[in-house]
């Protein structure tokens, strides 16, 4: 953990429902901080009222909540936040353009055409993120001896990125684009992304139009050639969708942020966590790289902390929070994917394996057709569950105290309107018991159809048509055991679906509901040791403070992978390191507190399915 002599150093998670807080006070003890990251009544953001609240506490000055935060006592805040994944999920985003080549408008609409429930008889198509659409005029294609394409008249042939030799069929029409991009900025909208086809290898066309839109005032333009300079213009076309749909918001809360405290953080150490689980600084935060923003954390929290190199056994993270529950797996190295689905678009960028089930402490609970259904609806941060005092829905959080698995003594007193109340298990019990009555009616009028059919038509009842009736503890345990086996789901996922032991796994247990759920996932997963750190209700903001500052280069290459290519590899390898390397040295870093991983994103000849394989061997020599 880097530390400031004589200053308060901040490491903090901005959750769905809670906003975690670490703070390293200058005499180096440790101290956390846990609230609520939304209550308008009493604040306006939860991360700087949390470093409020310290610097008051620990100092005895008054840090007044109307007036900006002085920053003289900070030294560095790192932040994990979730801004961008609310977004995405609640498509709150920027109104957006897609330029995209002509002929090509409804590329990113039609998609891949994947199908993930095959015999769905009703395919729901996810939405695009942009509101409209401008056809560039303009052609360029790779030069081959067996093109079918009819020939258009060839201008000029360049050479791209990758190697490969274009032919550039049609220059772009910058005077139509320039009209479109004004009809479109007069409608309002002032974010737009580029997609123009093979621009992975050769951009000058994107470019061009990028320098021309933020020329006439575009806030925000997104290039696909700088944000994923990668072959496949699908998942390229919704990767620079998303950057130019969320990075405006993202903006929107950094500034927000930053005009809480004096000087707007401008003299202070201010990285966010991106989804490969590495820092990057504040003013380079954006959309594309943040939807794992929040949960990155935890993975780098509880490898650091749990997985023991002396016995090298796999440890499974279980990041149980309030809006969600978060599982990962950790082997040695953290596990990357480099294109996955998120909220029903697919994105092109590294990232933590990470699965997410809509079950956490503030999932909602129902009683729907004789079934017991946790979530996947949340009561958030405000109003919340039941016990906060606001007038939530019953939720897990709630079964737990009714369960007497939660004791309200150990919690603080920051519920209710005032946030100077204890969790309230009247008004749980209240609501638990009318939710009973309400189960026990469906049970006493389904046995009395039994006994009139003879026979119990209903495939969906709860209990055996046997039970009478059911006291508040089985229908909170019932509740329970619904959450844990959907819980468990994602953890069957990341093991035995890709050939792992589950029951040879430390399952690593944190988030602020984790520890009331984890025996009961270890034992139906047949694990055997479970592991809960002392900072395991903040462990996501620690694993922010122990995280690495990271910087990622990526070129496309179409080589072949053959002897004969090794030492281009090589050569191009090199220079992407020089240049992490090079950008880390001008933050400050030193050469010795560097590291570099290097990796070949490789397909087989004849397929679409690409595989990150790493390349720590190189250069190559005759062993490797």
């Amino acid at each position: 953990m880097a530390e400031t002599a004589g200053k308060f150093d901040f490491a903090i998670d901005r959750g769905g429902t809670f906003t975690d807080v670490l703070a390293r006070l200058p005499d180096g003890r440790e101290r956390v901080l846990k609230l609520l990251s939304r209550d308008p009544q009493n604040y306006k953001d939860a991360p700087t009222e949390g470093i409020r609240r310290v610097l008051e506490e620990e100092t005895g000055q008054v840090f007044p909540r109307h007036q900006p935060v002085d920053t003289s006592l900070i030294g560095w805040i790192r932040m994990g936040t979730t801004v961008a994944t609310n977004a995405l999920l609640e498509r709150r985003g920027e109104r957006t353009a897609l330029l995209v080549t002509r002929g090509f408008k409804d590329l990113l609409h039609i998609g891949t055409q994947a199908r993930p429930k095959l015999f769905d008889l009703e395919v729901a198509m996810p939405d695009v993120l942009y509101e409209d659409v401008i056809e560039v005029d303009e052609r360029v294609v790779l030069q081959r001896d067996d093109c079918q394409l009819m020939r258009k008249d060839l201008k000029r042939v360049v050479t791209g990125s990758t190697g490969d030799s274009l032919e550039v069929w049609k220059e772009v029409d910058l005077d139509q684009v320039e009209k479109d991009l004004r009809a479109v900025l007069s409608r309002g909208i002032t974010s737009v992304a580029v997609l123009l086809l093979h621009s992975y290898t050769w951009s000058d066309h994107e470019k061009a139009v990028g320098s021309l839109a933020r020329r006439l005032g575009f806030t925000q333009v997104s290039l696909s050639s700088e944000v994923m300079p990668m072959v496949r213009a699908v998942p390229r076309g919704y990767t620079v969708c998303a950057d130019a749909y969320l990075t405006p918001k993202i903006h929107q809360y950094l500034k927000g942020f930053t005009s809480g405290f004096k000087g707007e953080l401008k003299d202070v150490d201010v990285l966010f966590m991106q989804s490969d689980g590495g820092l990057t600084p504040m003013e380079q935060f954006c959309g594309s790289r943040a939807i794992l923003s929040g949960p990155a954390g935890g993975v780098v929290g509880y490898a650091i902390t749990s997985y023991n190199q002396m016995e090298k056994k796999p440890v499974i993270g279980f990041d149980m929070g309030g809006t969600s529950t978060d599982v990962s797996r950790y082997a040695g190295q953290y596990e990357h994917v480099f294109e996955a689905t998120t909220a029903g678009v697919t994105l092109q960028a590294p990232q933590l394996d990470i699965n997410t089930v809509a079950a956490g402490g503030g999932s909602r609970l129902f009683f729907r057709s004789g079934m017991f259904v946790v979530g996947p609806e949340s009561a958030g941060a405000h109003p919340g569950p039941t016990c906060y005092r606001k007038g939530g829905p019953l939720t897990v959080t709630d079964a737990n105290l009714a369960l007497g698995r939660l004791l309200p003594s150990f919690f603080p007193k920051i519920f209710g309107p005032e946030e100077n109340e204890a969790l309230s298990v009247e008004e749980t019990m209240k609501n638990f018991h009318l939710l009973t009555d309400e189960i026990n009616l469906f049970l006493s009028s389904n046995q009395s159809k039994v006994g009139a059919n003879g026979t119990n038509k209903s495939q969906n009842s709860v209990v055996s048509n046997s039970q009478s009736e059911m006291s508040v503890e089985e229908v909170a345990m019932g509740f329970v055991r619904v959450a844990n086996e959907a819980m468990c789901r994602p953890i069957r996922a990341l093991t035995q679906a890709k050939g792992h032991d589950t029951s040879q796994h430390v399952l690593a247990c944190f988030g602020g509901a984790g520890g009331q759920h984890a025996c009961a996932i270890a034992r139906a997963l047949g694990m055997k040791t479970v592991f809960i750190h002392k900072y395991s209700g903040v462990l996501s903001a620690y694993g922010l403070a122990l995280a690495d500052v990271v910087e990622e280069q990526q070129e496309p290459c179409s080589l072949k992978y053959e002897q004969k290519s090794f030492s281009e590899l090589d050569r191009r390898m090199e220079q992407l390191s020089k240049r992490c390397r090079d950008t880390l040295q001008s933050r400050g870093f030193t050469s010795g507190q560097l590291t570099t991983e290097v990796f070949l994103h490789m397909r087989y000849k004849g397929t679409d399915c690409a595989l990150m394989v790493s390349a720590d061997g190189y250069p190559c020599n005759a062993e490797s």
